[in-house]
């Protein structure tokens, strides 16, 4: 790429750089085919500053890249900023004089889901921003006000009652607020959990039963705001898993001590003969050296003893890893298999292959894209309601150096060492970005 310029954080240069178009496509070379049964979007989101650099990879404007398959076709491919308040000029404060947060500022720049029939666009400091199919912007929706804290963005959907269930974590009590949402788009609660200090808790894990927070130690300071990010490494804060029941507040909450490390995603969690088990992408330290001081992740496996109240840690493999992702389906429940990409974090976060694993049998396998082809967080669809756990697609974007342009595979779940299904060449380039859905045709 002509942006090599090793001057620049690694966050603005290579596949992680910007792009500086909004393109509408809808004919494509697609090379194999394009499986009948996926009718729906495949969306993306990431950051995509459109004005020089934010000051950290997390903080710039989002943009959701989107593809529409449908009758075996690659029917479309879009890119469209989220025009947040921020992007439309806004230049109001966050924070008022008063130190209260306005939620509806934000730049809705890390996962893109389908909630209730509408999409929408995620970010932890705020409220989601709903989306159109075509990915222009609606605005933000605080669900009829009853939102009045922050939404992760990773929230969970439960596989057998098909409830939403959320949390938000903010620099002033309460620290962290818990939320439970109907199938049908409603706010049911919202529990504020006592945490001693404001850390960054950017994901969680559900079971059948329960609810698991993760208090780890990256802590928010507000001395360290001018150089990106607003938190710091402090292993004294200490490190602990919360259990509560999926019904519950505060006061049933049991807190785990664990060695201090962090976690931005777990791959799931579900109960085993009374206890939880949880397989996460475990730092040993994070930002120790600064904000842009990325760790390598190991898939790591917490077993939570509910009744002794220990966590036994073992590791589940020694390459590094990160954006775990599993059939979801199996959210809350016992897997078998997972897909994450191997990364490189000697500059920043890169990629490198994507990873399968089978738990059961202790196991893995690898996609190699080729040289100069790396990939982006892959997300599971099955090929059809009553598949097997793996029987399904991979779906994902694929970075080409060579072209400095991007590309849309699908990869068979069964076996992702094999040939791509299919792979359709967009129009320009898809940058490193962080997370998304497939969001299906209503059936």
């Amino acid at each position: 790429m002509s942006d090599a310029n090793t001057e620049l954080p690694f966050y603005m240069r290579g596949n992680h750089a910007p792009v500086e178009r909004e393109v509408t496509a809808d004919s494509f070379d697609v090379q194999g085919q394009i499986p009948e049964q996926l009718s729906g979007l495949y969306l993306r989101n990431g950051p995509n500053p459109p004005n020089g650099d934010p000051g950290h990879w997390f903080l710039g404007d989002g943009m959701i890249h989107g593809v529409r398959l449908e009758g075996g076709e690659a029917k479309s491919y879009r890119n469209r900023w989220v025009r947040t308040r921020p992007f439309n000029g806004d230049e109001t404060p966050r924070v008022g004089e008063d130190g209260v947060a306005d939620f509806t500022i934000g730049q809705a720049n890390t996962n893109v889901i389908g909630y209730a029939g509408k999409i929408l666009a995620l970010v932890e400091s705020g409220f989601p921003t709903e989306m159109t199919p075509e990915l222009d912007t609606i605005g933000t929706t605080d669900f009829g006000g009853k939102l009045t804290a922050p939404f992760t963005a990773h929230p969970k959907f439960c596989a057998t009652t098909g409830e939403m269930l959320a949390f938000g974590y903010h620099f002033a009590p309460p620290f962290v607020v818990y939320h439970q949402f109907s199938p049908t788009g409603e706010l049911l609660r919202s529990e504020p959990i006592d945490v001693p200090a404001a850390t960054m808790m950017h994901d969680f894990a559900i079971t059948e039963n329960h609810v698991i927070f993760m208090d780890l130690p990256i802590v928010f300071s507000s001395e360290t705001i001018e150089d990106g990010m607003p938190f710091l490494w402090k292993p004294e804060h200490g490190a602990r898993l919360g259990v509560m029941p999926r019904s519950g507040g505060n006061t049933d909450v049991k807190w785990h001590e664990i060695d201090p490390c962090y976690v931005f995603h777990p791959m799931n969690a579900y109960e085993r003969q009374g206890n939880i088990v949880m397989d996460v992408a475990r730092y040993n330290k994070l930002w120790q050296a600064g904000g842009n001081d990325f760790d390598q992740a190991k898939l790591t496996r917490w077993t939570i003893d509910q009744t002794g109240g220990g966590v036994k840690e073992e590791p589940l493999d020694d390459v590094s890893i990160e954006f775990p992702r599993i059939d979801p389906r199996r959210e809350g429940l016992k897997h078998r298999f997972g897909y994450a990409v191997s990364t490189d974090a000697s500059d920043g976060i890169a990629t490198e292959r994507l990873v399968k694993y089978d738990l059961e049998n202790q196991s893995s396998q690898i996609h190699d894209f080729g040289n100069g082809r790396t990939p982006s967080e892959a997300v599971f669809v099955p090929a059809s309601a009553d598949a097997a756990e793996d029987e399904g697609f991979l779906l994902l974007y694929v970075y080409d150096a060579d072209r400095d342009s991007s590309d849309f595979v699908v990869l068979d779940a069964q076996n992702i060492a094999s040939k791509p299904v299919a792979v359709v060449p967009l129009p320009q380039r898809v940058p490193m970005g962080f997370h998304g859905n497939w969001v299906p045709d209503a059936s």
